[in-house]
């Protein structure tokens, strides 16, 4: 494996220390998404969306029911209580 330069290695740790914040922003950003897509798009959204639900300790079993309520206001609600403990 290739050495990495100490500008590559603060960022790789930068990453890593506010991964948890640029997972809950995305979630924000694919909120809106669902709200204004439908189809192959909705579902591909709701794809995304759960793997960073994921990232953020969302247990699988909510994850699974908001996937198949399909309603972008249930989470949103869920985002925005996870965005609150966070900050």
């Amino acid at each position: 494996m290739a050495e990495h330069s100490r500008f590559q290695q603060n960022i790789i740790k930068n990453f890593y220390e506010n991964r948890e914040s640029i997972s809950l922003q995305r979630a924000q950003e694919l909120v809106t998404e669902l709200y204004l897509s439908e189809g192959k798009k909705r579902k591909k959204y709701w794809d995304q969306l759960a793997k960073h639900l994921e990232k953020l300790d969302v247990k699988p079993d909510v994850i699974d029911r908001l996937v198949k309520q399909d309603d972008p206001q249930a989470v949103a609600n869920l985002v925005s209580k996870l965005g609150r403990e966070a900050g």
